[in-house]
């Protein structure tokens, strides 16, 4: 009778052995890209939700203790105040005519416009001048504070303080009451554009 050998039994047990030591290499380097992939894509959501949001550019300036902003696109520069004339006839918003850069062009007063609170000139003042389609006009301003990044969502349309007249004139108000005017629909205005009468 023949014994059975020890090699018999110990030969399958590599076999056994191998097959799930090599299933896990396998599957390391794919699990790993699996996790990175999803890291990927985590840290891209917030750069999405970013490029949603509308957002714009303005200048914000002070006129009557109030801050307002205008959209850069409309701004062709700012000078400070420069001696300027006033014409007979015109509505009392009109400061008068001046000569920038060789070109002769009207300067509103938006405080009388908007029927605000009038005070005295002063050093500080700056006129900003905008362009909309083929009309450029100077806006007068109390002081220019700089540039800012405005969201569009965060604007609301309607303000108890406000009254009719400024609120046909503006794109919105931001929560901290940045006031930002509509230069279109402002120069766009029948009473704005008076050159006719001159």
């Amino acid at each position: 009778m023949t014994k059975p050998t020890k090699t018999d039994t110990t030969e399958s047990l590599p076999k056994v052995q191998d097959t799930p030591t090599s299933d896990r290499d396998s599957e390391e380097p794919k699990k790993t890209e699996i996790l990175k992939s999803r890291a990927r894509q985590l840290a891209q959501e917030p750069k999405t939700t970013d490029k949603d949001e509308a957002l714009f550019q303005v200048l914000e300036f002070t006129l009557a203790e109030e801050h307002y902003g205008i959209e850069l696109q409309y701004i062709i520069e700012v000078y400070p105040m420069k001696p300027f004339t006033i014409l007979p006839g015109t509505p009392a918003f009109l400061l008068g005519i001046i000569n920038l850069s060789g070109k002769i062009l009207s300067v509103i007063d938006i405080r009388k416009f908007f029927e605000l609170p009038e005070k005295g000139f002063s050093d500080l003042n700056k006129i900003i001048l905008v362009n909309s389609g083929d009309m450029d006009l100077g806006i007068l301003a109390e002081s220019v504070i700089g540039d800012r990044t405005v969201s569009l969502k965060s604007l609301q349309t309607k303000l108890p303080t406000l009254n009719d007249i400024r609120i046909n004139y503006l794109k919105g108000v931001t929560e901290d009451r940045l006031i930002i005017l509509d230069i279109p629909k402002l120069l766009a205005d029948k009473k704005i554009i008076i050159h006719d009468e001159i």
